[in-house]
């Protein structure tokens, strides 16, 4: 990560609510096979939980990037400089992972942290991240229930809360 500085997770100048939900990113993860897998996500959160820094990501269980992420105790979230790796994170957020290599076909670059874990290098912004919760969304709990138009299929969300280990900005 030698273009990237190290910064504490608090002291991310982004608003995240622009960063994931117009500009988008990437969930990154590798299973114990060594598979990589990215996926572009525009639902997501990040705050503090359990006295930790944390980032919540949403993945339905029919994309490919699940069973991946269900097999690894890590993942990144990548974010890229506005308006750049558009078409990228479309192609991402639309082709699955078990037809090809996003990552081939989209130009963009696997690198791996000290560690090990997986990131696309063309980010400007990357949190490295170990998954500490996971459970799936129940439609009993929705109060609203137009909110279950987004599951004509009965897809529920699985929820990640993830402790935000490292977070890197491009320097």
């Amino acid at each position: 990560m030698s273009a990237f500085r190290s910064v504490a997770p608090a002291s991310l100048p982004d608003n995240f609510f622009t960063r994931i939900g117009e500009d988008w990113m990437l969930i990154t993860a590798a299973n114990a096979k060594g598979e990589v897998n990215t996926m572009t996500a525009s639902w997501g959160c990040a705050g503090i939980l359990w006295n930790k820094p944390v980032a919540v990501c949403f993945i339905r269980p029919q994309r490919y990037t699940y069973g991946i992420v269900e097999d690894s105790d890590t993942l990144t979230l990548s974010f890229f400089p506005k308006g750049e790796y558009r078409e990228a994170l479309r192609y991402c957020g639309t082709k699955s992972g078990r037809d090809g290599d996003k990552f081939a076909a989209t130009g963009l670059t696997v690198e791996r942290t000290a560690e090990g874990i997986p990131y696309p290098a063309e980010a400007n912004l990357v949190l490295v991240c170990r998954k500490l919760y996971a459970d799936d969304l129940k439609k009993s709990a929705f109060l609203d229930p137009v909110l279950l138009d987004n599951y004509k299929q009965d897809d529920f969300h699985r929820v990640y809360v993830c402790e935000i280990e490292e977070a890197y900005v491009r320097e």
